[in-house]
């Protein structure tokens, strides 16, 4: 006889939880070794595309509250991975700018990441994951 599910187990929003957390904490043992947390990691991986982004423009593409991310980013500058510089429009306001340091730990950040992707792809399978994707994103 098996055990009866767990209730909570029929949400959605539960099913999401665990799938985030199982994606991050994986994601995080492999950017563990390259020095990095999630975090700064998703803002190199926007600062590479080249854009000038202001903080509060940087927070919200990162997925990350506008305290958050400013601790993080002065531990970015202090590693040398990113830099400030004052916006060309608006000298109040402040782009991050991802540094050659910052680039040169992105390939190699990158290719685990990219691993981690295909993993996933797949497990899902091609058709699954870009549904996956399709859905994910519509809900975001």
């Amino acid at each position: 006889m098996s055990e009866p599910q767990n209730p909570i187990e029929d949400y959605v929003s539960y099913a999401l939880a665990a799938a985030h957390r199982a994606v991050n904490r994986s994601l995080a043992a492999r950017l563990k070794k390259h020095g990095v947390q999630i975090e700064a990691w998703r803002i190199m991986e926007i600062l590479d595309t080249g854009r000038r982004l202001t903080m509060g423009e940087l927070a919200e593409i990162a997925l990350i509250n506008p305290p958050a991310l400013s601790k993080l980013v002065d531990r970015m500058v202090s590693n040398g991975f990113v830099h400030r510089q004052s916006a060309q429009n608006d000298h109040r306001q402040v782009n991050l700018l991802i540094t050659a340091l910052g680039q040169k730990r992105m390939i190699q950040i990158r290719a685990d990441i990219q691993d981690q992707d295909k993993q996933i792809v797949e497990q899902l399978g091609d058709e699954q994951a870009q549904k996956l994707l399709d859905i994910l994103s519509g809900l975001s």
